[in-house]
Parts: C-alpha cells; structure tokens; sequence
C-alpha cells in the first residue's frame, strides 16, 4: 500500500506580522502561500519550539534570539536567513547578532541581485537570490492634464521622503504635477516636515497609511512611482511599479539598482532632489522618457512574476532537505 509522503513543516519567522503591512510581512505571508503546494507552513513572530523541519526566518538581527535557539536545538535542521536591507547595508557591518544569525544559517536569500555582493566573501556560496513576487496589471493612460506620482512608504530615515519634500517644493510651480504619499509615521520630525511641506505645496497630499490592496490600486492608477530611499534590500513598491506599468525614479541604491538594473534611465543620486525634480519634470513633459521607463520596466518584470518565485522557493526547500536530514 502506497503512503502519501508527508509534507515538510516550514515555519517562517517574521518579527513585522500583518498589522504592520510592511515588506517583510509582505514576503512571508506570500511565501507561506507559495510554499503551501507541498509543505505545510506558517508565518510566526518568534520560534519558542514549535515542532518543523526547516525554519525560514526574515531579519538577521530582529529574528536572530529565533535563529539562535532553533540551530542550538536542531542543529541537524535547515535553518534559512533572508536578508532585509537593514541587514545588508547596516546591521551585519557592526551587529554580533546579525553577524552570528549569518554563521548560523545554513542557507542565506537576498531579494535582489545586487545583494550578494554586500555578504562577506567566505558566506557567498550558501546565498541565494529569489526574487519578490507580484501579480501584474494593467498601466493607466498616460498624463493627460497633470502627471500623477505616487511615493510609497512609512516615514522613518532610510526611506528618506526629505528629498521628495525638497524636490516637490521646488516643482511648486507646475500645476501639472500632482504628488501623493502614503505611509505612516515612523519618526515623528519626518511627519513634521510632510506638513510644513503641504503648506507649501499645494499638489502634494499626504494620505497617510492605506491598506495594501488601496495602496497597490493607487500604484497602478499613477504614472510615476518614486523611491528615494537611502537602505532597501529590495522595495515591494518598486517590483508592485513594474508589474503596473507605472514608470519608477528611485534612488541610486544596491536595493534598486538590483531590481530595476543599472541602466535604469530613472535612477538619481540618493539625496539629490534637484536631480529628482528634473526627472520628474521631464517624466512630465517628455512622453517618449515616460514611455522608455515603462519599457525599461518591463523588461524587468519577468524577474518579479509569481511562478518565478514560487520555482525558487521550492528548489530552496528541497535542497535545504536533501542537504540536511531531519531528526525526529
């Protein structure tokens, strides 16, 4: 009599859970989801012996008192370490934590392809890139009477929204450019600077925190998507852009630059808002530019499709099995 094999229990660890509606619950929720096909899973804000086979967890420094028990009570048992860009650009420079979760982890993914190169040499060769996924859908019309742009993001210091404020109230002249942002308050000298900057700007709206699918619906309904964070290891708002045909500026960072690629036309120096109210402005009143960053992104946008990284992330659990045998 044939047995169905069981299916491998995965947990993954993610210390932001839905109330936080942030990139890193963003991609465990999606893998859980993804991984569901053939493995058992579930998204938990901290390991404390819950029985699995492979732990998946996100954050090498929030999640790294999980990773350190998990090793130390099955040291036999994949344990999988994604890096955030926190972890990538700042933590594992100076954080033991961040450092010991990277030496613990059997496996190491990074979200984009620029990431590799920020791990020290030695730890290379056990990382990986898997690519966030997102559903595409379709572009708006192209800017009729004004452009609409859209920045995307909880107000804290690596996502830097004090360049988008300079460069807004440098464009405070184009009634044709309308710019919303949407985020909570991470650090409240940022939301201080957002209202000085409205009463300056009158095409510039600050709609506060949205939930996703609102925020996602707005992505799609802009022209233009600008990011000018100075850390990401890889921003859901850029890949959520490319699947809209919604055109991205960004800043000039590795989290980008890996996922729109380095000839991206849309890329600026991080901190310059002149450059960035220039890109704007052109985006603006250049249709072929608006039409080449669309294109660009699109080129990129098989990178960021659903089966691609559902492939991945079964051939990361696999191979984190065969490689390591479970105890029971």
């Amino acid at each position: 009599m044939n047995r169905t094999p069981r299916q491998p229990v995965v947990l993954i660890v993610s210390p932001a859970l839905a109330a936080a509606n942030n990139g890193n619950w963003q991609t465990a929720s999606r893998w859980a989801r993804l991984l569901r096909s053939s493995c058992r899973t579930e998204v938990i804000g901290a390991w404390s012996g819950q029985p699995c086979d492979v732990l998946i967890a996100l954050h090498a420094r929030r999640s790294a008192a999980s990773v350190e028990a998990f090793t130390a009570a099955h040291p036999t048992r994949p344990c999988i370490v994604v890096l955030t860009g926190t972890d990538l650009y700042r933590d594992i420079l100076t954080d033991a934590t961040a450092q010991a979760s990277l030496q613990l982890a059997t496996r190491l993914v990074v979200l984009q392809e620029q990431g590799l190169a920020a791990l020290p040499a030695p730890l290379r060769d056990k990382a990986c890139v898997i690519y966030p996924s997102v559903t595409p859908r379709q572009p708006a019309p192209p800017p009729q009477r004004a452009l609409h742009a859209v920045w995307v993001g909880h107000l804290r210091a690596e996502k830097d929204p004090l360049t988008l404020l300079r460069a807004a109230t440098r464009l405070v002249h184009r009634q044709d450019i309308r710019i919303d942002l949407i985020g909570s308050v991470l650090e409240p000298a940022l939301a201080d600077a957002v209202q000085g900057a409205l009463r300056d700007v009158p095409r510039l709206r600050w709609l506060g925190p949205r939930p996703h699918a609102q925020t996602r619906a707005r992505i799609q309904r802009a022209h233009v998507l600008i990011n000018s964070s100075v850390m990401e290891g890889g921003a859901h708002v850029v890949m959520e852009a490319v699947q809209s045909g919604t055109a991205v500026l960004a800043s000039r960072i590795d989290g980008n630059v890996g996922l729109l690629g380095a000839a991206h036309d849309g890329l600026f120096a991080p901190g310059d808002d002149a450059q960035l109210a220039g890109l704007i402005e052109r985006t603006r009143d250049d249709a072929a530019f608006l039409a080449r960053l669309r294109s660009q992104g699109a080129g990129r946008s098989a990178l960021f499709e659903p089966a691609a990284e559902q492939r991945a992330l079964h051939q990361l659990i696999t191979t984190a099995l065969a490689e390591h045998t479970p105890q029971h």
